[in-house]
């Protein structure tokens, strides 16, 4: 993964924030929205591409784009430090190979004592039945 690569096909948007903030919210487009296209992206291997595009299915559009959204600052600078920061995160997180699993059989002693439990609960019930002559 390459980031400088990266950070320079990221595409940024800046729109108007929703919620309480009076006039300074209707005037300024300080929410920040990040696109990434990870079929486009020159700064990932085949492999990394494929990761991503299984570990992020949930969070991808039909064209395969990431978008990310950060209006948590007043400051639009903010907003694009912030969203820029978590989608590093977020690759990062996703890029995680998962560690192989091996199987295991289980041990002779837990086998004989899931056995002997059998047997006892079984002796347990046939000794609720009434005796017959």
């Amino acid at each position: 993964m390459n980031q400088e690569q990266i950070y320079n096909e990221l595409e940024f948007k800046a729109v108007r924030s929703s919620g309480a903030g009076g006039q300074h919210v209707n005037k300024v487009a300080t929410k920040v929205e990040l696109s990434f296209s990870i079929p486009n992206s020159l700064g990932l291997s085949d492999t990394e591409k494929e990761r991503l595009l299984k570990n992020l299915a949930n969070r991808l559009s039909k064209e395969h784009i990431l978008t990310l959204t950060s209006q948590e600052s007043r400051s639009q600078h903010r907003n694009k430090e912030l969203v820029t920061k978590r989608f590093f995160e977020l690759l990062k997180k996703a890029l995680i190979k998962p560690k192989p699993r091996r199987t295991t059989k289980p041990t002779k002693a837990s086998v004989k004592r899931r056995i002997e439990a059998k047997k006892q609960q079984s002796e347990k019930k046939e000794n609720r039945k009434k005796f017959r002559f």
